[in-house]
């Protein structure tokens, strides 16, 4: 466990340290994930869902050799099944 000190800057900003930064792979505007217990806050790097699904979906499709189009014939077709 590294231990990193940062200091609150006047409109409450912090800053993280490149090394921090650069090992997370964080960009500016990445969101983050503040979690307070008790005294202690735990910061945490929190990756967007849809990009992440989007590429999975992507990923079976190509996979399964489906095109964009036969997917969305197919969930019109499973619609109205149910």
């Amino acid at each position: 466990m590294q231990t990193y000190m940062i200091r609150l800057r006047e409109r409450g900003q912090l800053t993280l340290p490149q090394k921090i930064r650069n090992r997370l792979a964080l960009e500016p505007g990445d969101a983050l994930t503040l979690v307070q217990i008790g005294d202690i806050l735990v910061l945490s790097p929190r990756q967007p869902a849809i990009p992440k699904l989007g590429k999975a979906f992507s990923n079976i499709m190509d996979e399964e050799g489906v095109s964009l189009a036969e997917l969305l014939v197919g969930l019109e077709e499973e619609r109205e099944r149910i």
